[in-house]
């Protein structure tokens, strides 16, 4: 107050409840109303602090406040999926490549996709993080052998990525289910022209500009840009989905809109031949062609995608990329213990 700034609700953090003469000192001394106090109590979940506001009654005091009509706010949805989510009846474990994981915030939206998805599928995730750049082709099985799916993130730059294609490879061979977000994606390009195509120097020109097989290459409206702040594919795009496809199935649509954030791309020059040797683009911008998504279609489970999915996943609408992907992880766990159980 000694700043000029007048309060109409404070709102407490609190490990144990608010006292009502503690209340009512910090309203006279806050000069705001009694019923303006709010406590923010420490909760087992974030998504239980909705509950707990209507509970202290925030919704009222707010609208009170506005001068708007008081109303019961429908949140069964949000329940239901609070219930599910506290609830699981299975626990799986999905490991998420990235450089960046001593940085958790980096992946949040990734994260948070991961609970959305398992609520939907009534499963826990467990999301082990593996560092990239820690990883090779002699601990790859180490790593991610006991894993029941992997996501490969997004990022930029060289470090980590010959950690990220020996990923993209033990998961490839050995049939665990697969996500791969914008660099994810196009690793798995790289690693499947290297190992499948026989192309040993297959390589992003972002990697390595000299490279003969540039698979992943800069996009041709961002060859004469110099100045790169802020001039990266941004925003919504459409993508049109093949019929038969996977991703046709999990979007239940013709055509969808992602959004994007990224500079290189999927080179067509290379999709004849790799979609020859068993990856398939079912995913393509209707205006440019270029290559949005990547199968393969002869693996359990196997996707990837140049936009960002998580970007849209929210507790009333998870996903459908995460919500497919976490059950196959969860269908690949079942079968490991059925495979399990029949040898004993």
């Amino acid at each position: 107050m000694e700043s000029g700034v007048q309060d109409d609700i404070l709102v407490c953090r609190k490990e144990h409840n608010l006292t009502k003469e503690l209340r009512r000192k910090l309203a006279l001394f806050c000069n705001v109303k009694e019923n303006a106090v709010i406590q923010s109590i420490d909760a087992s979940t974030i998504y239980d602090v909705p509950n707990l506001m209507l509970k202290e009654g925030l919704d009222k005091v707010v609208l009170d406040k506005l001068n708007l009509e008081s109303s019961t706010p429908d949140i069964g949805r949000w329940n239901q999926f609070v219930h599910r989510h506290k609830n699981p009846k299975s626990e799986i474990t999905i490991g998420l490549i990235g450089k960046y994981v001593e940085l958790q915030d980096s992946y949040k939206s990734i994260l948070e996709a991961f609970i959305h998805a398992g609520a939907e599928n009534e499963v826990k995730v467990s999301v082990e993080s593996v560092h990239s750049e820690y990883m090779n082709s002699d601990n790859v099985k180490l790593k991610l052998g006991h894993l029941d799916g992997v996501l490969v993130a997004p990022g930029f730059g060289e470090r980590g990525i010959d950690g990220k294609i020996d990923a993209v490879q033990y998961v490839r061979e050995n049939n665990i289910p697969f996500l791969g977000i914008c660099l994810g994606m196009q690793m798995a390009v790289i690693e499947f022209a290297r190992n499948v195509l026989g192309i040993s120097d297959a390589a992003s020109t972002e990697m390595n500009s000299e490279t003969a097989n540039p698979v992943i290459g800069l996009m041709e409206d961002q060859k004469t840009i110099t100045d790169k702040g802020g001039t990266m594919r941004l925003g919504a795009w459409a993508c049109d989905l093949k019929l038969g496809s996977s991703v046709r199935d999990i979007y239940k649509a013709e055509s969808i809109t992602e959004r994007h954030r990224h500079r290189y791309e999927f080179n067509g020059d290379y999709k004849e031949q790799l979609e020859a040797a068993g990856m398939v683009a079912t995913g393509l911008n209707p205006d440019t062609g270029l290559v949005e998504i990547i199968e393969i279609p002869k693996h359990p489970w196997f996707v990837g995608v140049q936009y960002h999915p998580e970007y849209k996943s929210t507790v009333a609408n998870p996903h459908p990329l995460f919500v497919a992907f976490v059950r196959a992880a969860l269908n690949f766990n079942k079968s490991k213990k059925s495979a399990t159980m029949a040898k004993n």
